[in-house]
């Protein structure tokens, strides 16, 4: 039985009907809006028409993708084939893909662009992890929830494609959402903007283009771009994304070099200057060994004793060192069901009284479920929801670690002078009284999120985690189970 033209109002295999002709995406297939008559929830339906071997890779690819689970992969439904034409039926997002947002908004701040790259990057380092490749990294199949959700979508792996062109996408997705171009070789209707390019056809750096593109995050970019410049593993790019995810926080401040950039380079053109340093350091190691290696031997005939010093050791009776000690360890402060509490200020019928315990528990299975609300907002009359902890005493502080049942939370760090009671009127004078740490609010991409705010001279007794904004439970509501903080201090 063949099938002509897809239509708005068709029933696909009895079960998908189509609804909005989206657009097609980067591969030439139609993207359809539908709804699952079965099961009523509104699905994606990615089709080619006509069918062919293209449309066998893509179902093959699809079926292969919907063996890796992850929350910033698009899960994906079905996969048929009607021969004239075969079609994929996945998730629906709300929200936009990266072409859209930048083609209606222009290019995004760089912290906004690290997050989008650290949840691509993390999306195919669980797909490579399988043996599999995507195939199709692309502004167009980069989405972007009204939740915040970063995800992937569409995998078209074919035998043309590799781990190192996922990888190398990456580095063009960056630079689309820092410069508004496309790096790589596009052609057709749906093609974005060519980048700016040299005499030899190589694209001009993002901070070229525009100001405000952070040193690293612009050679990051284009090392994942020149092909002079062997790409890292995708577990190794998502660790060093994370990082500078995390340094976005503080404004770009000193992050050091690029950590998975060592020995990668396969010509010298990109690292002739680290080489240079690199040989000038062995030079001083060598000289000042040495200079110590003469005088242990000029010293080697002195009458006088010589003392062994345990490792760790002082070398006089105070113990005290010639060197400077290094600087403590933040460790993981111990915190009870006592120290903790849910604040659900005025508006709330604080029936959560009590769950807070569950995340502080130190078991990742038990959480805060908080309850459904119809906005993402909890509502008008309602700011959000958080996490109190006293810290019995007033200590310095560097991180707070939460743990979430799914990313796209907006939520912030906050302390105060006091607990002035778990009752609504205590509630309501800590939304007036407590003060945010760091100049805004973070859209969490993944389920775990570290805060790293405090100020290394303050101390800190009171700490509130506190929620504004909560992802869809798929189901038209808004809700989020909040399993497990941690607060690292001195």
């Amino acid at each position: 039985m063949t099938f002509g033209a897809p239509t708005a109002g068709e029933v696909l295999a009895e079960r998908y009907e189509l609804q909005e002709h989206v657009n097609d995406d980067s591969a030439g297939r139609q993207v359809w809006r539908g709804i699952d008559v079965i099961l009523r929830r509104p699905v994606a339906v990615v089709l080619r028409y006509p069918g062919g071997d293209s449309a066998t890779e893509m179902l093959q690819a699809a079926v292969d993708a919907s063996r890796v689970i992850h929350p910033n992969l698009v899960g994906v439904y079905d996969a048929i084939d009607e021969g004239a034409r075969a079609y994929v039926v996945r998730e629906w997002v709300d929200g936009e893909s990266l072409r859209e947002m930048v083609s209606s908004q222009g290019p995004l701040d760089p912290a906004r662009a690290t997050a989008i790259a650290h949840s691509i990057a993390d999306a195919l380092a669980a797909v490579h992890a399988t043996g599999m490749v995507h195939g199709n990294v692309h502004p167009g199949t980069t989405l972007i929830g009204d939740d915040g959700r970063v995800v992937l979508a569409d995998a078209r792996a074919d035998s043309a494609d590799s781990v190192e062109g996922d990888l190398r996408a990456v580095g063009g997705i960056l630079y689309y959402a820092l410069t508004g171009h496309w790096p790589h070789d596009e052609v057709g209707r749906s093609a974005l903007p060519d980048a700016s390019r040299d005499a030899t056809g190589a694209p001009a750096a993002p901070r070229q283009i525009r100001a405000g593109v952070p040193a690293y995050l612009d050679d990051l970019t284009m090392d994942l771009l020149d092909a002079r410049v062997a790409v890292p593993e995708a577990d190794a790019l998502t660790a060093e994304l994370a990082r500078l995810d995390a340094a976005a926080e503080e404004e770009y401040e000193d992050v050091g070099p690029l950590r998975f950039a060592q020995n990668t380079t396969t010509e010298p053109a990109r690292s002739t200057s680290k080489i240079i340093i690199g040989v000038a350091a062995l030079i001083v190691i060598a000289v000042v060994g040495l200079v110590f290696g003469i005088r242990a031997i000029d010293n080697s005939g002195n009458a006088q004793p010589t003392t062994t010093a345990e490792a760790g050791a002082g070398s006089d009776p105070q113990g005290s060192t010639d060197s400077q000690a290094p600087a403590p360890e933040p460790k993981k402060i111990a915190l009870n069901a006592d120290m903790v509490r849910i604040v659900d200020p005025p508006q709330g019928d604080r029936d959560d009284t009590g769950e807070s315990k569950y995340t502080v528990d130190g078991d990742d299975e038990t959480a805060w479920e908080l309850q459904h609300f119809n906005q993402a907002n909890f509502g008008t009359r309602k700011p959000g929801m958080g996490v109190l902890i006293d810290l019995g005493q007033a200590r310095k502080l560097s991180e707070v670690e939460v743990l979430l049942s799914q990313p796209g939370v907006t939520m912030d760090i906050r302390t105060g002078t006091d607990d002035f009671g778990d009752t609504s009127a205590g509630d309501q004078k800590i939304m007036d009284t407590y003060k945010r740490l760091g100049d805004s609010e973070t859209v969490t991409t993944g389920n775990r999120k570290v805060f790293s705010v405090f100020n290394p001279d303050q101390t800190y007794r009171y700490v509130l985690v506190f929620m504004t904004k909560l992802p869809s439970d798929g189901e038209g509501r808004f809700s989020v189970d909040l399993q497990e903080i941690s607060v690292l201090g001195y």
